[in-house]
């Protein structure tokens, strides 16, 4: 039984403390591991290979029946050349050995030569057919895989994407699709190795029933230092993660185009290398670390092997001087060991890479796993069609890693038909009800329903198709004009992008673009283009346009438009609303809420006030107190002092 293997101890470096607050290692999640695949010794890692290499194999014959049937022919038949090979070769020195002048037993051993190369020829020819289908499957598989994995990400519930321990199994399962993929080229290696193995033990039992023993004895101990270097390598890899995906970061940024200001003028570049080296450091001393430990461990199994080879020799040379092995016999025996020690050195090898890569195949399963149980839940009951209203009755939410509640026995109501604007600091909750509200997250408690259909018994795809979302921090697609609008609703057949288009004023930025709506909105690609704030954001509001949804949430969509821009965007923003939809605006401009029909103030996630801007103004609270707050900063620069009386009894101008 091998050692359960560990991380081993390492220096925390400077940068790891200065730029991410600690060491970036991940350790507890070793005592939730199954240790079981870890602790294998070789024998059981044989019994366990069709276990471990059974969801791969099942893999590959959904994407490509065809070329894994091939490949196991030919496999096959590789084995079968290679058996044939030997008694070639036994036959050849039968011949050359036996008595009788040289010519005649030249002579005698042309047709067996004949046949080996034969054989030769056929096992080539059999090697190139295998090699070219698995070839074929392979990138099929990891295609695949990658799409489990995908799939799987992209279906789970927000929070899932949120908790860190989530985050660490989709960082260990970004493994598993390029193992599945090298597991079809070891399954393949190591099936033409057991066959290989069977061909030539079968020969050797038949030389003599010593030697297949002898053929075990020299390759056990690769074995036992090939797994015992593959796991600690599988361990580190594991506990480094972190620490490897937070380097990749600081490279990317000191590429990236959003930081490439920064970078240069406040001289950033070379802070970032210095950190950047400073990790590099780490991970380097961990490498360092394990090559001296494969060294150490190679250098013993080879000795190890020697001295067993060395007795398997010795005893082939006793044999032969006993009388009970001739030489044809023990020269057919010389290759056949050397044939088969080559092959059972060959089979250890892929064996340990399929024990490998399956531990990797493993997390990619688990990470399946957890995220079937934290996925979306498919069907519920359906929404309403047309819905009427959404409404939140005493509402709570807390995120996992905070102390206090996001949001406290909310109670509200947004009927459809109105434009609906909501009003706070930042930490007011505005954010996680808008989160609620698109079905991103469930309450804690309270009970929030479209028109009487609790959110937690509904049909989740089916809010999801209702909603809009236009956060301040959109997604900037890196595709064309057209596909950044299309994409609010990609499976549309007919979507009107020209409407939507001019709707926001989208078209006359694609008119000054190269190639029309056609253009690529990513400077990262040649030829392409790219937008400032204000354009992106009436691209997002086309976005929004084009969904076409029952409910449209803008959260910030004026926060890059210049004050005319904005005056104009919350005019087309309100347009939106009609009698079958609802608009929620989420902003700190208080201009753009003055016209909303209903607006909700909340503060430290309960809501403390709620009305229209008249009757919130009459009621000089909260509302009015930011309000006025806003007005005085722009009637201060502006010069002016009419429009809202102030508490003291002047007057300013409202922004």
């Amino acid at each position: 039984m091998l050692k359960r293997p560990k991380p081993a101890e390492s220096v925390v470096s400077d940068s790891e403390r200065e730029l991410f607050g600690g060491p970036l290692r991940y350790d507890r999640g070793w005592s939730d591991h199954e240790w079981a695949p870890l602790e294998l010794s070789l024998l059981s890692a044989v019994r366990a290979m069709p276990r471990m290499v059974a969801g791969t194999l099942r893999l590959a014959w959904r994407t490509d029946r065809p070329a894994l049937v091939t490949v196991g022919i030919a496999e096959a038949g590789q084995g079968l050349t290679a058996a044939l090979g030997l008694l070639v070769v036994n036959s050849v020195l039968g011949s050359l050995l036996a008595d009788g002048s040289a010519a005649d037993r030249v002579s005698d051993a042309i047709p067996a030569l004949i046949t080996g190369a034969l054989v030769a020829v056929a096992g080539a020819l059999l090697a190139s057919w295998s090699t070219s289908a698995a070839g074929r499957l392979e990138p099929k598989v990891e295609r695949a895989a990658n799409e489990q994995y995908l799939r799987a990400a992209a279906r789970v519930e927000l929070e899932a994407i949120e908790d860190g321990e989530f985050r660490r199994l989709i960082d260990t399962a970004q493994f598993g699709p390029p193992s599945s993929r090298e597991m079809i080229g070891a399954c393949v290696a190591t099936m033409n190795g057991i066959i290989s193995l069977l061909a030539v033990g079968g020969v050797l039992t038949v030389l003599h029933p010593l030697l297949l023993p002898m053929l075990l004895l020299i390759a056990a101990p690769r074995g036992w230092g090939a797994m015992r270097v593959s796991q600690r390598r599988y361990v580190s890899v594991m506990s480094w993660v972190e620490h490897l995906r937070a380097s990749r970061l600081i490279a990317s940024l000191l590429t990236s185009r959003s930081a490439a200001h920064e970078i240069r003028v406040h001289a950033v570049g070379p802070f970032l290398l210095r950190h950047y080296r400073n990790m590099a450091d780490s991970a380097e001393t961990e490498a360092t670390r394990l090559a001296k430990d494969k060294a150490v461990t190679e250098l013993l199994a080879a000795a190890l092997s020697g001295v067993a080879a060395l007795l398997t020799y010795g005893t082939m040379a006793g044999l032969i001087m006993s009388g009970r092995m001739d030489l044809a016999v023990a020269g057919t025996a010389v290759v056949a060991v050397r044939t088969g020690s080559a092959s059972l050195g060959a089979l250890v090898m892929t064996t340990n890479s399929l024990h490998e890569e399956s531990l990797y195949v493993r997390d990619m399963e688990r990470f399946l796993a957890e995220a079937a149980n934290r996925s979306i839940p498919s069907g519920g009951l359906p929404i309403p069609d047309p819905t009427k209203a959404i409404t939140l009755e005493g509402v709570s939410f807390k995120y996992p890693d905070r102390e206090t509640p996001a949001l406290t026995e909310l109670s509200l109501a947004i009927p459809m038909g109105s434009v609906v604007a909501l009003v706070g600091e930042n930490g007011s909750g505005k954010s996680t009800l808008v989160k609620l509200l698109a079905g991103l997250h469930l309450p804690d408690s309270g009970r929030l329903a479209w028109d009487g259909v609790d959110i937690a018994e509904a049909d989740r795809e089916q809010i999801f198709d209702r909603v809009s979302l236009l956060t301040q921090d959109f997604e900037r697609w890196p595709v064309t004009a057209a596909a950044n609008i299309e994409i609010g609703r990609p499976d549309a057949v007919e979507g009107d992008l020209e409407a939507a288009a001019r709707y926001s004023g989208a078209n006359l930025i694609a008119e000054t673009l190269p190639n029309g709506f056609q253009t690529l909105l990513a400077r990262v690609f040649r030829g392409a283009s790219e937008l400032s704030g204000g354009q992106w954001q009436k691209f997002g509001l086309a976005r929004a346009h084009y969904r076409d949804a029952q409910v449209i949430v803008v959260d910030e969509p004026t926060s890059a438009l210049d004050p005319e821009a904005e005056i104009a965007a919350f005019d087309r923003i309100r347009r939106l609303a009609n009698e079958r939809r609802a608009v929620v605006l989420v902003t700190h401009r208080m201009s753009g809420v003055r016209y909303a029909d209903l607006i909700y103030v909340l503060h430290e996630g309960r809501l403390v006030e709620q009305g229209d801007h008249g009757s919130l103004l009459a009621s000089n609270g909260r509302y009015a107190s930011m309000f006025r707050m806003q007005a005085e900063q722009y009637g201060h620069e502006s010069g002016t002092g009419t429009g809202i009386p102030r508490q003291g009894g002047s007057s300013v101008t409202p922004p």
